[in-house]
């Protein structure tokens, strides 16, 4: 964030300086809620959460480098008290990307899958290109979104801002707090159903990113999905498309995918000649996802080359999204347990099965959460896209166990490889009895479900 002293941030969060707090105190650092995650400099956000109390660590956040508290109650160390702890962290963003307009290019990227992925390989490709800050793992909601904006400062080119939507509205919201100058729209599918209740809503509320753009904005805008590419009908931004379209900017040919899972092919980029690209993060989706990073550094004026080049040297950076991993006898662990839906879950597999080839392949799959009552249809379709991948054992965790193998079981997969569990430690369980010797194992379901301690186990042959 940009340099600003106690007084200031008292007066941008409508705050109160704790008693013998310096006003003259200066952050120059970053704003974080982590207190074991400090750099000197740095303002300590004394977030409450479900299980944890901020406040109850602000003692170590200043022993770690933190020079100022933001509290919603008095600290005996240096501090700013503010009523509303979201609101105050909101503000503060706010004032630092107005303050950054004429230096830095705010990116917000949206979709229903592939966000982080796609954030990751646009940092990377970015960075070649000047000082770029971007979210570490999923930071994407209404408290992520503004300690991202808060992660840039006087010398940032390209902030990276990655948005996750609960409903319409949402994003709108997080655009009034940092108006991103580019707008990126991965896809429209069936995350979060639950929520939205259908596709079109669902593409309403992506929209609301390409909407506020500036008339001297650009949408990058995937043209193989025909709900974004409809997004171009409400906004002033010049439109840029990425995908298998005629007027695409970028598009990409001769895709191969080797036997690590990665994919290789000829990045075509409209009028120019073309580059090869091999990608180091797993699965075919993936092309898709650098089409979208290509298509955006292009129009910032990233030569094609450098554009090709950091594409294939980007590995992965957020964990537990395709994390491939060589694990205790031979044993190669996917682990993409950090999120799922039913468009996930299918790139996954897909993802899988070309990494096993000729290999056994293993499947632990749990719940995909926050679909309301298309819950019960996507699980029975997972089930179907499950035996697709001819797996040679599955394990279905938890509640939706019974629907995955109904699934699985009518698109012809025997019910003897299909194994129901309740739970993560009961899928380890299952798990160690089953795998053997160079097997590939894929690991997937929402956050929620936990899945992480299977494929951390089958990293170490169940040995903790």
């Amino acid at each position: 964030m940009i340099a600003l002293t106690a007084a200031e941030i008292e007066a941008i969060t409508q705050g109160r300086l704790g008693q013998l707090t310096d006003p003259q105190i200066v952050v120059t650092g970053i704003a974080r809620i982590d207190s074991r995650d400090l750099s000197p400099g740095d303002l300590f956000v004394a977030f409450q959460g479900a299980d944890l109390d901020g406040h109850d660590f602000v003692d170590q956040a200043m022993g770690n480098g933190a020079v100022l508290s933001l509290v919603t109650r008095p600290v005996s160390s240096p501090h700013v008290v503010v009523s509303n702890m979201l609101e105050a962290v909101s503000a503060l963003a706010r004032h630092n990307a107005q303050a950054l307009q004429s230096t830095c290019i705010i990116i917000g990227l949206t979709g229903s899958s592939g966000k982080t992925s796609t954030k990751d390989l646009l940092a990377s490709v970015l960075e070649a290109a000047g000082e770029t800050a971007a979210p570490p793992g999923s930071f994407n909601n209404e408290l992520g979104f503004p300690l991202t904006v808060l992660r840039a400062n006087l010398n940032t080119k390209f902030l990276v801002l990655e948005m996750g939507s609960r409903g319409v509205g949402h994003l709108s919201l997080l655009c009034s707090i940092a108006q991103p100058q580019v707008g990126i729209v991965l896809n429209v599918g069936a995350a979060h159903l639950g929520e939205f209740g259908d596709l079109e809503t669902t593409a309403r509320a992506k929209s609301e990113v390409i909407a506020t753009l500036p008339s001297d904005g650009i949408a990058v805008l995937n043209s193989d999905d025909e709900r974004v590419r409809a997004m171009a009908a409400v906004t002033k931004a010049r439109c840029v498309y990425f995908g298998d379209s005629g007027d695409a900017l970028v598009s990409a040919e001769n895709v191969i995918v080797g036997t690590n899972g990665c994919a290789q092919f000829d990045l075509r980029i409209s009028g120019l000649a073309s580059e090869r690209v091999s990608l180091q993060v797993a699965g075919r989706h993936q092309v898709s996802n650098a089409l979208a990073v290509a298509a955006t550094a292009i129009s910032l004026g990233i030569s094609p080359e450098v554009v090709a080049e950091a594409l294939s040297n980007a590995g992965p950076r957020s964990p537990w999204r395709m994390q491939v991993e060589q694990g205790a006898n031979d044993v190669t662990v996917i682990n993409d347990a950090y999120n799922a839906n039913p468009d996930s879950m299918q790139a996954a597999l897909v993802a899988a099965a070309d990494i096993a080839n000729a290999r056994r392949l293993g499947i632990v799959v749990g719940e995909m959460l926050e679909l309301g009552t298309h819950s019960r249809s996507a699980h029975v379709e997972l089930g179907t896209a499950v035996a697709k991948a001819a797996p040679a054992w599955v394990i279905a965790v938890g509640s939706v166990a019974e629907q995955i193998e109904s699934g699985a079981v009518s698109a012809g997969l025997s019910p003897e490889v299909i194994s129901r569990v309740d739970n993560a430690p009961t899928a380890i369980r299952k798990a160690l009895e089953l795998v053997q010797p160079g097997d590939v194992v894929l690991i997937k379901a929402s956050r929620g479900i936990g899945l992480e301690v299977v494929a951390q186990t089958l990293v170490v042959g169940g040995n903790s």
